[in-house]
């Protein structure tokens, strides 16, 4: 009975996240209880590797990850910390940054999709010195990740850190809520410039009429750290 209790606890959660077909994907095997969360189709038709973040509902951690490519030229990894054992609640927090490069081929609409299977959190282990001169290393920095709807036409807009942080990198990503990875042309109709000023982002996005047909979503992350 509370595994039925946890699980309706995030109904609501899941309400607009994509579901995958039963067994397509891994990202909740061997866990009892798990959530599966599905993200959106990120575009990854470049050298440069592009990050995108995946949140569980509140008050669960990620237990599971796994991703679906478009093309196998891409190669998918995520972000995880340092620590022991490798857990939940240690090695990843209550989200997920999946990093993801096309290395292979030129495919223009190559993308990813990535999958988390959310756990109850439970709270991870402290790490403690072994010496009064080294320190143990810290948990990853999770960057601010605010996401754009994409309308059409071209729409300008600025982010920046909270007061006291600063901005050391930002980045973002290109996302289609579809059952399919997108094809060349709804990969091509949405364009995205960033450029860093005074501590600001500045992001335009341009999207052209096939944007118009599907959900589509552009993923700012800022990394922000304490400007003391």
């Amino acid at each position: 009975m509370r595994k039925l209790a946890v699980l309706a606890s995030v109904t609501a959660a899941l309400a607009a996240v994509a579901a995958a077909p039963a067994g397509a994907t891994n990202e909740c095997k061997g866990l009892q209880v798990c959530v599966p969360i599905t993200g959106p189709w990120v575009l990854t038709s470049g050298a440069t590797e592009v990050q995108y973040q995946l949140p569980c509902p509140k008050k669960f951690v990620v237990a599971g990850l796994d991703a679906e490519l478009s093309t196998r030229g891409i190669e998918v990894s995520f972000r995880g910390a340092l620590g022991s054992p490798v857990n939940p609640g240690i090695t990843t927090t209550t989200a997920a940054v999946f990093l993801g490069r096309l290395v292979r081929g030129t495919d223009p609409a190559a993308s990813f999709r990535p999958h988390i299977g959310c756990v109850p959190a439970s709270g991870g282990g402290q790490r403690l010195p072994t010496s009064l001169h080294v320190y143990p290393p810290a948990k990853p920095t999770l960057p601010e990740m605010t996401e754009i709807p994409v309308r059409l036409g071209t729409h300008r807009y600025v982010k920046r850190c909270a007061t006291g942080e600063r901005l050391v990198s930002a980045s973002h990503a290109i996302a289609f809520y579809t059952d399919a990875p997108p094809t060349r042309a709804l990969a091509a109709s949405v364009a995205v410039a960033q450029s860093v000023s005074g501590g600001r982002l500045h992001v335009s996005v341009h999207a052209g009429p096939a944007a118009g047909e599907v959900r589509a979503v552009v993923q700012v992350d800022l990394l922000c750290v304490s400007g003391k």
